[in-house]
């Protein structure tokens, strides 16, 4: 009696489940996407096939398949797969797992897989716990995760695995899973859904190339319509409803925040104002701090316009003063005006080059003895040992005139400004 009640608990939960889930590709056939990672003939997908997999990353954004892939493999091989959560599992259930993993490989010759999803979670002491094993080949790990695997797993572990980077889906990937939706009898293949075209290229577009809120909208969507004359026909405002807002992919923590702060950075480098509004706009949309992008263009103004225009720098001053005392919504429009300035103004990184060139000499050399004739002499010894002599006061002098040694003996000749013509410096 208690097998029934537990087939029927297990049959339930899988009606229940949400689409996302119920459709997640069995075989690596109807695995949709991501062909130069998968796709037939790549060195990934031979070694699932032959079941010699070797321990791997899997680096993407979500809803691109790492998951799917993991559980994938755990159909296909004759190891024991083992999964744990880089969010919910201890160093302890990490030990416990590679123990069993042991006595199965002295008992019963099998080799384990451990998969932890989300491993970017981990802390450095539980990825240092799990090093030996994977270096003795005790366990074949696959991680998954949405961060870069250079910043956020340790580089003994990383340089045990290979990485594999999957990328967002294409609109035509998330076509084909969402018809596949509406034709699965895991999905709607039993009811008569109609889906605007529009609608449907809503999903596709919105969704950000994310496989799950493709499917959890088209889901909210079907439910939101009412049945009539036996089917329901999806509308675009009704998928336009359930996605509420589209999801910006921006982690202000993570790879994307520094991906397009770089973008909108090296827009405005290039002169090309049009992209560097749009990367401003993908940073105030997700909540970036105002102030965070004011700051960078304060940066920006000496970097990369300096001395070619002087008064990019005050202005984006100017910029960072107004947002602190505006604020969000409206500091966008002080953002997007200075934003535009300094993509549009000329361009001259001398200052900044002149800068790094001064610094590696002072590297090079530390402690220059700063020329006499430049030292002040406030005592009689000081005067007496030479400090200051010879020393001319510019002012009372021509250039010519006043010529003298600024620069310590070793660096005498050494020039670091080297200026370009420009209208707002005297020649």
């Amino acid at each position: 009696m208690a097998d029934l009640f537990d087939q029927a608990k297990e049959a339930e939960l899988r009606r229940s489940a949400p689409l996302a889930d119920r459709l997640r590709p069995r075989t690596l056939d109807e695995f949709v996407g991501q062909a130069t990672v998968i796709g037939p003939g790549t060195i990934l997908r031979r070694a699932v096939e032959n079941d010699e997999l070797f321990s791997i990353i899997l680096w993407g954004p979500p809803g691109s398949g790492k998951t799917t892939l993991a559980r994938i493999v755990a159909n296909l091989t004759k190891a024991h797969f083992v999964p744990l959560s880089g969010v919910l599992s201890s160093k302890d259930d990490l030990l416990a797992a590679v123990k069993e993993a042991d006595d199965r490989l002295k008992l019963k010759r099998q080799r384990t897989i451990l998969f932890v999803d989300e491993i970017h979670r981990w802390n450095k002491v539980q990825q240092d716990a799990l090093l030996p094993y994977v270096e003795q080949g005790m366990v074949t790990l696959i991680g998954a995760t949405t961060e870069n695997p250079s910043f956020e797993i340790i580089s003994p572990l990383l340089s045990r695995c290979t990485v594999f980077v999957l990328e967002r889906l294409q609109p035509e990937d998330l076509a084909k899973i969402l018809i596949n939706a509406l034709n699965d009898d895991r999905g709607y293949a039993k009811e008569a859904i109609v889906i605007e075209p529009p609608g449907m290229e809503l999903l596709t577009a919105a969704s950000n190339g994310d496989a799950r809120s493709a499917l959890n909208t088209l889901e909210l969507s079907v439910k939101a319509t009412p049945m009539q004359n036996g089917k329901r026909s999806v509308s675009l405002a009704t998928v336009a409803e359930a996605f509420q807002r589209p999801h910006l992919l921006y982690d202000k923590k993570g790879e994307e925040h520094y991906n397009i702060i770089s973008a909108f950075i090296k827009s405005m480098r290039g002169s090309n104002p049009d992209a560097a509004l749009y990367w401003l706009g993908r940073m105030l949309e997700a909540g970036e701090d105002p102030l965070f992008i004011a700051r960078r263009m304060v940066i920006f103004a000496s970097e990369d316009v300096s001395m070619a225009d002087v008064h990019a720098l005050p202005l984006a001053v100017a910029c960072m003063q107004a947002c602190d005392m505006v604020g969000p919504p409206e500091c966008a429009i002080n953002l997007s005006h200075v934003t535009v300035y300094l993509a549009t103004c000329p361009k001259s990184n001398e200052t900044y080059v002149a800068y790094g060139q001064a610094v590696t000499d002072v590297k090079a050399g530390l402690n220059e003895p700063v020329p006499l004739n430049l030292r002040n002499a406030p005592t009689k010894l000081m005067k007496e040992l030479g400090y200051n002599q010879g020393y001319k006061y510019s002012h009372d002098y021509s250039a010519e005139e006043g010529e003298q040694q600024y620069l310590p003996t070793r660096l005498k000749s050494r020039r670091y400004y080297a200026p370009k013509s420009n209208p707002f410096r005297k020649s």
